[in-house]
Formats: C-alpha cells, structure tokens, sequence
C-alpha cells in the first residue's frame, strides 16, 4: 500500500484515501494520530492545530506529549506489536533508540518521491542513521547563530565576508572595536542559564578538531583552547552572568553575539533595522554548528501508514514549513522556501542566517548529545568546567584536557554512549583519544 502512495508521490497524482479507524483517548475515528514531543506548549500545539494543519485535508488529532511518555509508549506499542500512533515528530536524538526498537519503520521510498523539496542534504543524510536507510524525514529545525549591531559593521577586518567568518576573523573584528571604543564587545551566554556548553560541544570543538568526544585532548584541542583564549580577552567580561543574548543586545552593551535562535529573535523582532544574523564562524575544520532537528517517523504499528506519508508529504511543502515561521513558534523550516512577503523581518534575518549556516560548503554539523541518558549533565559540566579552567582561570591547558579526559571518559563509559556525529561511529561507547 505504501509503495503505491510513493509512485502517486512522484506522478503529481490525487494522495489516497485514509481507511484505518482506531481510537487514542479522544481521538475521533478516522483522525491520524499524530503524537509529538515538539509543540508541547499550549499556544505552540494550537498554532500546529488551526494554523499549520489548517489545510491538510484529512482529519489530524494533533498530541504533543513529554519525551518519556512519548518513548515508553512506542516501545511499549512495538512490543505488543500493536499501535494507535500513526505519525511521530520528535527529535533526532530519539530515534535511535526507537530504530534499535524495531519502532519505526523505513521511510526511504517516501524520501525518494520527496526529493523534490529541497531538503538540507546533511538533515536527510542524519535521517538514516548512519545507515543506507532512511527511519526518519526532516521536520523543522532550529539552531544557534550569531547576531551584531549594524554599527559593529564597519569594524569588520578587510575582506571578511559575514557569511562566511572565521574564528581568526571574529577575533580581529572584536579586537578592532574594542580599540576603536575602548570596550571589550563580543559577547557569550556563559552565564549559569546560559548555553556556553553549547557553544564548546557544537561549534568551537569541531571546528577545530573535527570531533566532540575523540579529540577531546588532542593536541588540535589544546590549539583550540589558546586560539580561544586569544578571543576571550575581546569578550564582554558580564558575559559569564548572560544567560540570554538578547537583552545586553538591546541594551548596547554588547555588539556582537552568540546564542541560540529563540534567545536572539526578542532583539531581532523589536529591531530589525539596528541588527543583522549571521552564520558562526569556521575554523581549521569546517562551520561547525549544532541543528535542534526534528523529524517524522512512521511507527512500525501504525495502524494507517499511508495516511502518515500523505501527513509527511503535507508537511514537508514549501508553503506549510513556511507557515511554521509564519505561527511564531520559534522553529525554521528544513527545506527550501521563498519567505512570506509578511513574515516580520527579525525572524526573516534569523531564517536567512540560519539557511546560510546549514547550507554553508563547510558547514560541520554536530549533534546534540545522544546515548548519555541521566548523565547528560555531567557531560556538559565537563566543558564548562575545562572552559573556566582553561578561559577563565588560566590554568595550563594540557594539565586541564588531561584531567578533564578522564572526568569525559568515565561519562562516556558508565553511560555506554556511541559516538554521534561530528565524531566517526563506534562499537561500543565512544572511545577519548
């Protein structure tokens, strides 16, 4: 049945006619289930239900739903061998365990007949696992990039490209306003809510060494750490209090910033014309840079999968990803699309920021961390904490990787953790050279 849905796909022809009746809760028969981890908040499921569904022509029961229910009720439906879900969107990191599961089922013949779309290459390609199969279609997307005042422009170093900066580059640029004013203006949210671990993990680690958890103390990562050190002393020093980007922006205190797309877009909203959004920098390496991707699964008891390809296939149009940024929901489409002529212009520079980066020659995608279950904090304590040793405290670089390795592998070993990209697969957990 599937297959005849994918030959309709690519012929242009009428989509096919849902048959399935079951029931979730107080779901209707004949509605698609549509059970997510995204859009949990109630104005954001809303948006999905009257905005983004509006002209889907079949009946959705739109359900969002926190990520351990949402896991324990697949695995628990794949292992009576029975379900009541027939479409899921969540994030990247949860499908392998759902894969592994035998949960989902293999979408590759729908991402054929949807290869018209104009997906993000790298997204599709972190669709299939590593593997030649296709588990998951891209959804939505969000990111972290940088954003400056329109007056730090003209402090840009000769020749740089905004699109296309280095971290050599981003280091003059900072140092050549803070000469020209006397003020350190780079800023990072390394404060206690901020999102520094972020930066270290998806941007500044493998753009220097290809590699999150691998190269954790190599000697490209002890480069890194004094190339970064050189930068820091151009950082605004309330940086280690920031927790959101948004506000030193709109308070002039800082010009130029980094931080995640939903903590920039107050600034970008309320100004548009005082700011501009621009990709992350490259380093030896490549662009590297942290998607939050989503993307669609069909569970392997989906009581209607046609009807889930046909939602796939809505959902994956130019003009409805459009209407996600449309609904204001802080998510970017992952396919190609010409921006609504009345989307506000501070989502539109973020989106065009954010397409740049994705889209970049040499971007390097890394991913959210996968696999380190309760101990995904503790991860994260390890690069802040080797920030502060190295960036905020001077201590000797090596003495920290060194330490700090040890602290990284014991992480990594308790929790059985493979390693994800940027870092090259592993049989068994990711190994710290």
């Amino acid at each position: 049945m599937i297959k005849r849905l994918f030959l309709r796909l690519r012929l242009g022809a009428a989509l096919i006619c849902i048959t399935a009746c079951f029931v979730l809760g107080t779901a209707s028969a004949q509605s698609l289930v549509f059970l997510s981890t995204q859009l949990v908040p109630i104005e954001e499921a809303e948006a999905m239900r009257r905005q983004i569904l509006a002209d889907f022509p079949k009946s959705v029961e739109f359900i969002p739903e926190a990520a351990g229910p949402f896991i324990d009720r697949l695995l628990a439906e794949a292992r009576a061998g029975r379900g009541t879900v027939d479409l899921i969107g969540t994030l990247h990191g949860d499908f392998p365990q759902l894969v592994g599961a035998n949960a989902v089922q293999p979408v590759t013949e729908l991402a054929t007949a949807l290869a018209d779309r104009g997906f993000t290459q790298v997204f599709m390609e972190l669709g299939r696992l590593g593997t030649e199969t296709q588990y998951y279609i891209p959804w939505m997307q969000a990111t972290y990039i940088m954003a400056a005042h329109q007056q730090a422009l003209a402090y840009l170093p000769e020749g740089a490209d905004l699109n296309r900066l280095t971290y050599a580059q981003l280091t003059e640029w900072a140092a050549n306003i803070q000469e020209a004013t006397g003020n350190r203006k780079l800023g990072f949210p390394a404060g206690p809510g901020g999102l520094m671990h972020r930066f270290l993990q998806g941007y500044l680690y493998p753009s220097f060494t290809g590699s999150v958890v691998r190269e954790f103390r190599s000697e490209a990562a002890a480069e890194m750490w004094q190339t970064f050190k050189d930068l820091w002393r151009h950082v605004h020093p309330s940086s280690t209090v920031y927790s959101f980007m948004q506000e030193p922006l709109l308070a002039g205190e800082v010009w130029i910033a980094w931080d995640h797309t939903a903590r920039l877009l107050d600034a970008l909203r309320q100004r548009p014309d005082e700011f501009v959004a621009f990709p992350a920098p490259a380093g030896p390496q490549g662009r590297g840079f942290m998607p939050v991707l989503t993307g669609l699964g069909i569970p392997t008891t989906a009581p209607n999968p046609e009807g889930a390809a046909e939602l796939i296939a809505y959902l994956t149009r130019p003009e409805v990803q459009a209407s996600v940024l449309q609904a204001g929901i802080g998510f970017f489409p992952v396919v190609e699309v010409e921006l609504p002529e009345d989307l506000p212009q501070g989502v539109r520079l973020a989106g065009d920021a954010i397409r740049q980066q994705a889209g970049a020659e040499d971007a390097l995608t890394s991913l959210l961390p996968v696999g380190l279950g309760g101990l995904g904090g503790e991860f994260n304590k390890v690069f802040l904490d080797t920030f502060t040793r190295i960036t905020l405290r001077g201590e000797n670089i090596r003495q920290v990787l060194d330490a700090e390795a040890e602290n990284l592998r014991r992480i990594i070993n308790e929790s059985g953790a493979p390693c994800w990209p940027p870092d090259e697969p592993s049989v068994g957990p990711c190994p710290v050279n």
